[in-house]
């Protein structure tokens, strides 16, 4: 089954005001199966595949000229020199749309684009399936099936086991990945930093209290997270910064790009296990923050998101901006509404004028208002963005 990404209308108009289409995001996020379904009559190669890998890395402009114009390049990150051969062909041909590229690293990418092809692309971010995307093609789950199961567009396009799915997915990306960016001496002490990034999802991650569990030094945390980050593996959510008198905290806050892969590395076997597990209203954070970035991506925004946090404790969970306005998000993953839920929000407004009335995203389903918020269920958040 084939579901509709809701990021497409975009990628066709970028596709007729560029020469090159940059597509990235974490692997499996559905890049390729993007680009082939939107342009179906180009060519397609995967730079994974070795002797394709060779050919490009070798000989590269006959590489490409073995190819058509119009040509989809999969995991472009794998020979980066091919960008500046790219832009000697866009520059000579001047046509819109030539090249389609997808990749899962941003650095590599990035690097390459600002020497070779800046200016010739646009660049898309593709993350997994988000909420709407589901509810579009008549999908509809219950709040701790979604934690569970994850968003990767094979669970539900392909009926594959989530269990199965993120193992397999840890083990063949992000271990790999990780071997092919840094040297990761001990696997197991690597395997023990994952699992206490999961616990600590939603979270200020303090890297010496973590550096003393994991058995590593600061420096090669700090090294790992940025890989990780690099790779879409983890979503670091930065703390907002303004004029506001009260001195904010400054580090950002932790989540996983796809919840699945977090709640299989707490050890989380059914969608039952969901509601009895402590972090389970870090998981519906996860599941909510997430939801904020892949809404705005899709539309081909750049995810101007933030939480707040000052040293006097108070705290908002998610604040987003419409024009000058501020306006900030509480999250709670209970099923059933509760004005207290609007606290950190009405003392939030307090410290500026610019600061809007929000919203309390939580479990149920209903939408309700009073006074400095309202109330929207999980499933509609989207429509506030």
């Amino acid at each position: 089954m084939l579901i509709k990404r809701e990021i497409s209308d975009h990628v066709i108009k970028m596709a007729e005001e560029y020469p090159v289409l940059t597509i990235m995001g974490p692997r499996q996020s559905g890049k390729t199966t993007l680009a082939k379904i939107l342009f179906p009559s180009y060519q397609y190669v995967n730079l994974e595949e070795p002797d394709f890998r060779e050919f490009a890395q070798t000989q590269p402009r006959d590489f490409l000229n073995n190819f058509s114009e119009n040509l989809i390049i999969d995991e472009i990150q794998r020979v980066p020199n091919l960008l500046s051969y790219i832009q000697a062909i866009t520059d000579a041909n001047k046509k819109m749309g030539q090249f389609i590229l997808t990749g899962s690293h941003q650095p590599e990418i990035k690097a390459g684009i600002s020497q070779s092809l800046a200016g010739r692309t646009a660049l898309i971010t593709l993350f997994p399936l988000s909420i709407n995307e589901l509810n579009s093609e008549r999908l509809f789950f219950e709040r701790d099936e979604y934690i569970f199961c994850g968003f990767m567009p094979r669970i539900y396009g392909e009926n594959v086991d989530p269990i199965h799915l993120y193992q397999n997915y840890y083990a063949t990306y992000v271990e790999r990945d990780v071997r092919q960016l840094i040297n990761v001496g001990n696997q197991i002490l690597f395997e023990r930093f994952m699992k206490l990034l999961a616990g600590r999802i939603g979270q200020i991650v303090n890297l010496n209290s973590l550096s003393g569990d994991v058995g590593v030094s600061q420096t090669t945390l700090t090294s790992w997270l940025s890989v990780l980050e690099a790779s879409y593996i983890i979503f670091r959510l930065p703390c907002y910064s303004s004029n506001f008198r009260k001195r904010a905290v400054k580090t950002p806050k932790l989540y996983f790009t796809d919840v699945g892969l977090a709640t299989n590395l707490l050890g989380i076997e059914s969608s039952q296990q969901v509601f009895r597990d402590p972090l389970f209203g870090n998981l519906f954070e996860n599941m909510i923050v997430m939801e904020a970035v892949k809404t705005l991506y899709n539309k081909g925004k750049l995810p101007k998101l933030y939480f707040f946090r000052n040293q006097n404790g108070l705290e908002v969970d998610l604040i987003f901006n419409k024009g000058r306005d501020i306006i900030p998000v509480e999250i709670k993953a209970g099923a059933t509404f509760d004005l207290s839920f609007t606290k950190n929000i009405k003392l939030f407004k307090k410290l500026s004028e610019e600061i809007q009335n929000g919203y309390v995203v939580y479990g149920g389903d209903k939408q309700v208002k009073v006074d400095n918020a309202d109330f929207i269920g999980f499933r509609d958040f989207s429509s506030i963005l």
